[in-house]
């Protein structure tokens, strides 16, 4: 302490050393550990206290408990006087609750509302399920990142002229938390009215470049495009040799036309070169785990754009809280060593879900993963199933950078069983693997072969909870007609009560054993949505065929496609219009006959309001005829096509937070062409009034086994169905319920109107 006094015509200046500090100690902290803070503080040990010091360290660590939510903790510091003369400083933390955000408002909006933008943060509001989340914890680093979102969604959708003008969070006691509020300025909306590459590197003309432009004239602007065409631009002239040279977007607006246009100047930078990369913070990942992320390495030209892309996909991985990349001078004014720093974060996952549809009744699901195995990058993940209807055990690896090219390879390991059940007469049980690469074609293009071999097990079970499964098998007291005194062959009648009764059909029977099957194939992915977990905009379309016969038994070619197409409706904020269309064939060849489980056997998926199997060729059931109960067993089809209509919005009125949506549908499709037998024959006891077989079987007439399908099942007739759903993204998981009215259905069809679907993860 430093006083100063006057004696007489004499000023006395008095000092007072600060005591040595012997060392900090923190008391009080549970949630945030010392090893985070102490290297924060300004006060150290062994240097001289300084109360100034310790007071701004105060200021300090109270901005960080309102980082981690924490706004009304309280921190006091006390010296202790120590016999050798030295301190110990001792901070005394009073943590004190969550502090949540109650409100979060946004000024200067008009285009998009306020519940669209929260709804793209990831921080959110408190509520009634704040228990089970932590997105409502008021972080500004959070914050800073939605702004970055936000400002990214503005840009991409043509708005060129906006900013966040302010955001600022102020607590209030009296609600019990923080209110943030975001100004911005929103600005026209932009069309491109002309593009352009100017290049003033000689030997480069811009015209020969126009292929690697995203963005077109009479487009809407889009800054994610700009961004890619530049890095688009920044490789094509590398690759001819000038690695200095920077693509640079440049915009010149027209207000009154509210049009861009948008000029790629080309000039030829300084020649800088990377003298070193310096990796710091990984305390797990390894460094080549990094570096890979870089197109460019040490001794390379350095070129920003690369260096922000890499920086990009750093923060992609989800390895590392934070990533920090920076430049520092090198040994020469012509060499850069580029810096980045990273902080760790844990990428381990254990998980128990579980889940309830009305198809399979109850699932559970244990399973622990790592997206970063030993900090090598690479993805495990072992997870057992258990339920009422199928239970099973899958693992699961991927090498992300398979031979060090941006191509991931993996492998699955699974096994199976699924019991017989209300839809599915036979129980089933898989074990067998997969090979898979995936090799990114463009960013939105992706192709990803694999090789599968799998053995399949059919069994059809025949007790006393399930007699007429199988009458091949009769028990005596429980197969209708069956009597000791009568038996098989010599009694016809027990034949006619069995098949009258139940029996599986042919296509099962001859299904029932083992047999392996060994298929390749491929699928090729083009994604544009803007956001995969609640997509707005954009496609996602897949082709995929499987070819089974290199060994094993089985012999077919399957080909399935699926278009998605999303669209936010202008002008209705969050409402969001969905295509859904999808097709598939199955073709066998080299005289193999598919088996039932080959099939596609469909219901919901295609059309809501059928129950599954509840679609397509079914087998001929006397019984069910006669008693309207059934329509027989769901043989599957060997053609599908199906097309789905849906807009979903939100339930104006309620809380965005709560998760709530709904949707209203409409669903077309059909499933045609069995090429398998069947069970029944079109002769004197099954014939049904008014009704004959597709393919009568050619054996004598009798009691055998023949090739009857039921026509109004087997033809290619189309199926609808229109209703409404109900979505919650609640904190056990995406629910959702379906109610769907079938307004073009064939007879034999099985309805299922009302469906529930949904799981969790905690």
């Amino acid at each position: 302490t430093i006083s100063a006094s006057r004696q007489g015509n004499r000023v006395i200046i008095r000092v007072t050393e600060g005591g040595s500090i012997n060392r900090v100690a923190l008391e009080g902290n549970s949630k945030i550990p010392s090893d985070k803070i102490l290297p924060e503080l300004r006060t150290k040990a062994h240097t001289t206290f300084n109360p100034q010091t310790a007071a701004a360290d105060v200021t300090m660590l109270t901005e960080i408990y309102k980082r981690n939510g924490r706004a009304a903790a309280k921190i006091t510091y006390r010296t202790v006087q120590l016999p050798n003369g030295k301190i110990d400083v001792v901070f005394t933390v009073e943590e004190g609750s969550k502090t949540g955000i109650k409100e979060i408002k946004f000024v200067g909006n008009n285009v998009y509302s306020t519940r669209r933008l929260v709804g793209m943060m990831e921080t959110t509001e408190m509520n009634f399920m704040s228990f089970f989340k932590s997105s409502d914890v008021y972080d500004p680093d959070r914050i800073a990142s939605d702004l970055e979102i936000i400002r990214r969604f503005y840009l991409k959708n043509g708005y060129a002229d906006f900013r966040v003008t302010s955001s600022d969070a102020q607590f209030d006691a009296q609600q019990g938390g923080y209110i943030v509020t975001i100004v911005i300025e929103e600005g026209p909306q932009y069309r491109v009215s002309s593009v352009d590459v100017e290049s003033h590197v000689p030997d480069i003309d811009g015209n020969s470049l126009k292929d690697e432009l995203r963005i077109s004239a009479g487009d809407i602007y889009n800054g994610d495009a700009v961004e890619k065409t530049v890095e688009s631009l920044t490789r094509a002239v590398a690759k001819k040799g000038y690695a200095f040279t920077q693509a640079r977007p440049r915009g010149e607006r027209n207000q009154a036309a509210q049009t861009v246009a948008i000029r790629f100047l080309l000039d030829e930078g300084p020649r800088v070169y990377i003298e070193r990369i310096i990796i710091k913070g990984n305390t797990r990942t390894r460094d080549y785990v990094i570096r890979r992320e870089f197109d460019l390495g040490e001794g390379d030209a350095y070129n920003r754009v690369l260096v922000d892309r890499a920086e990009r996909r750093l923060n992609g991985l989800g390895y590392f809280k934070k990533v920090k990349v920076s430049n520092e001078p090198g040994s020469s004014p012509d060499r850069v060593i580029l810096l980045v720093e990273v902080e760790d974060q844990p990428t381990g996952n254990f998980g128990v879900s579980g889940g309830y549809s009305t198809n399979q009744g109850f699932i559970g699901e244990v399973s622990v993963s790592e997206s970063n195995f030993l900090g090598r990058g690479q993805a495990v993940r072992l997870s057992v199933q258990g339920g009422q209807v199928a239970s099973g055990v899958n693992f699961s690896f991927t090498e992300p950078y398979f031979l060090d090219q941006r191509m991931a390879a993996g492998f699955d390991l699974f096994a199976r069983h699924q019991r017989a059940y209300q839809y599915s007469i036979y129980s089933s049980t898989s074990e067998g693997g997969t090979l898979r690469l995936g090799i990114p074609i463009t960013d939105q293009l992706t192709f990803s072969p694999h090789y599968s071999l799998y053995n399949t097990t059919i069994a059809i079970p025949n007790s006393d909870s399930k007699p007429y499964n199988d009458c091949t098998v009769p028990l005596p007291n429980v197969t209708p007609g069956f009597s000791p005194l009568y038996p098989l062959p010599n009694y016809p009648s027990i034949a006619v009560n069995c098949n009258s009764n139940g029996e599986a059909p042919l296509a099962i029977k001859e299904s029932v054993g083992s047999i392996m099957t060994s298929l390749a194939g491929y699928s090729l992915t083009y994604d544009t949505v803007d956001n995969f977990r609640n997509p707005h905009n954009g496609f996602h379309n897949t082709l995929s065929q499987d070819f089974a016969g290199l060994g094993g038994f089985s012999r077919y070619v399957r080909t399935t496609g699926d278009i998605r197409y999303f669209h936010e409706i202008p002008y209705l904020d969050d409402v969001v219009a969905i295509g859904h269309g999808q097709a598939g064939n199955l073709t066998p060849f080299g005289g193999y006959q598919p088996r039932i489980q080959d099939n596609f056997n469909l219901g919901p998926s295609l059309v809501r309001g059928f129950s599954p199997g509840g679609i397509g060729p079914r087998d001929n059931n006397w019984l069910a005829w006669n008693s309207n109960t059934n329509y027989g067993n769901s043989l599957g089809g060997t053609n599908y096509w199906g097309a789905q209509a849906e807009v979903q919005f939100p339930i104006w009125g309620l809380p965005k937070d709560l998760g709530l949506r709904g949707a209203v549908f409409n669903d077309v499709g059909s499933l045609w062409d069995y090429k398998g037998r069947t069970n029944y024959t079109n002769n004197n006891w099954a014939t049904i009034p008014g009704v004959t077989c597709i393919a009568p079987y050619s054996q004598q007439a009798g009691y055998g086994q023949g090739t009857c399908v039921l026509p109004q099942s087997q033809n290619m007739i189309v199926r609808a169905a229109a209703g409404a759903s109900i979505l919650w993204n609640s904190p056990m998981g995406p629910l959702r319920f379906d109610y769907a009215i079938p307004y073009l259905k064939s007879k034999v069809d099985v309805t299922q109107y009302f469906r529930f679907s949904g799981g969790t993860n905690f």
